[in-house]
């Protein structure tokens, strides 16, 4: 192995591979760790990989990438005790080239994606965990890892390291996640047979649906739930903040039987074999929770540096977009010899010119907002499928009268000034 390189990329995960497939490109020695016995056995996602940034370092992955359906139905769902509120998007145009979106098992899709740096010529190094960054005069210059003689060195090191980033806390890049700032998501693979994937969720063979579940799945906390079809799978999961765990003493995999149970969920996924169980946090404070990307010698990307959009349950196409991005600008260090933080804060500024930095800062009220007035959840939500429920049944009261009825109900407990109130506070958070 050679004594220095000029790039070591922690976590080969989809932002660690982005960022090393762009620097190997460019003609760089790349050298990527990964703490797992392989890429994406640490890793848990939902399962849905937008297709855009993925496309830009890769045309027409599709055509190897390990791939479950591409996604033609999104689908957000209001949970009541026994209802749901439905609304969402189904477009065959999704099930076409280039595709929107697909649903992915992650420890699939990161061992393809680190393949293809290798292929380009990453050197991958699996089971190694990294101790720490190695600082000389202010300057990340390598870093000390779990091995024998494990000191490596490089001009740039690449934190990829997930949501828990302890090199970016030791660099004192970032703080600890505050428990409101950081969710705990429970999730479950159920096998089942493509033909009942197909007829339960009014699909065929070649077509996805992805369901985000709100209200009832979280009991009411700031959260979300969310089921996605794989070939013969159904992946199904729910999260909410360590927050809320902490203070209303609940354990997330109560969450996800709860969910599991709900009259709307269970027809969906009865007689399925359950065959994993995992676990994984999510950054969800967004915008606010995004500190320092770049120093001396170093930059952070994906999770590492909080960059999941939890409003449009966006993270994997944010980490290999803030991969590439990074990447482009030490391809830029290098060519001027200069490893500095102004030099790589070249990164910091294209990050922030994106849409991954654009779209945090529209919802940076958000995950505030939501935490901080738990109504939202726990009262407007059981209110508005109450309300659906009651308007949709045919009892003969004019509709006109069930309008008023309805606007009576969410004004009577709370007052119409409170409710207005409330409605332009979560106006401000997401517009």
């Amino acid at each position: 192995m050679p004594e220095k390189f000029d790039v070591i990329i922690v976590g080969a995960g989809p932002a660690g591979s982005a960022c090393a497939l762009v620097c190997v490109r460019s003609g760089l020695n790349v050298l990527l760790l990964e703490r797992g016995e392989y890429p994406g056995s640490k890793n848990v996602m939902g399962g849905v990989l937008f297709s855009k940034q993925l496309r830009d370092l890769i045309p027409e992955f599709w055509k190897e990438a390990p791939l479950e359906r591409p996604v033609v139905d999104h689908r957000y769902w209001i949970l009541g005790k026994e209802s749901v509120v439905q609304i969402g998007y189904k477009g065959m145009e999704w099930g076409e080239e280039p595709y929107n979106s697909f649903t992915v098992q992650r420890a699939q899709f990161d061992q393809w994606f680190a393949k293809k740096a290798v292929e380009a010529g990453a050197l991958l190094v699996n089971e190694t965990v990294v101790t720490e960054c190695i600082v000389e005069k202010g300057k990340v210059v390598g870093v000390r890892t779990d091995r024998p003689d494990g000191e490596l060195y490089a001009d740039v090191v690449v934190l990829a390291d997930g949501v828990n980033s302890l090199l970016a806390k030791q660099l004192g890049f970032r703080k600890e996640h505050p428990p409101e700032n950081v969710a705990l998501c429970a999730m479950e693979v159920i096998n089942l047979t493509k033909d009942k994937i197909n007829e339960r969720f009014n699909i065929t063979e070649n077509q996805g649906v992805a369901i985000e579940i709100f209200g009832e799945s979280t009991r009411g906390n700031f959260g979300a739930a969310f089921l996605y079809t794989n070939k013969e799978s159904i992946n199904i999961g729910v999260g909410t903040t360590l927050a809320a765990m902490i203070k209303e003493k609940i354990k997330p995999y109560d969450l996800l039987d709860q969910l599991k149970k709900h009259p709307a969920i269970h027809p969906l996924i009865e007689g399925g074999e359950s065959v994993e169980y995992l676990a994984h946090l999510i950054p969800e404070g967004g915008y606010r929770s995004v500190q320092k990307v770049a120093g001396n010698g170093v930059v952070v990307v994906g999770d590492a540096a909080s960059l999941v959009n939890a409003m449009h349950g966006e993270g994997s196409n944010l980490a290999m977009h803030s991969g590439q991005l990074a990447a482009e600008a030490i391809v830029q260090a290098k060519k001027r010899g200069d490893f500095s933080e102004s030099s790589l804060n070249h990164y910091h500024d294209a990050l922030n010119n994106s849409f991954v930095m654009k779209d945090l800062e529209k919802y940076k009220e958000a995950p505030h907002t939501f935490e901080a007035y738990p109504q939202y959840f726990k009262a407007y939500a059981p209110m508005l499928t109450k309300a659906m429920g009651n308007f949709f049944t045919v009892d003969g009261t004019p509709k006109r009268d069930k309008q008023k009825q309805i606007m009576k109900s969410f004004t009577a407990e709370k007052g119409t000034f409170r409710v207005l109130t409330d409605i332009y506070r979560v106006w401000k958070a997401v517009k």
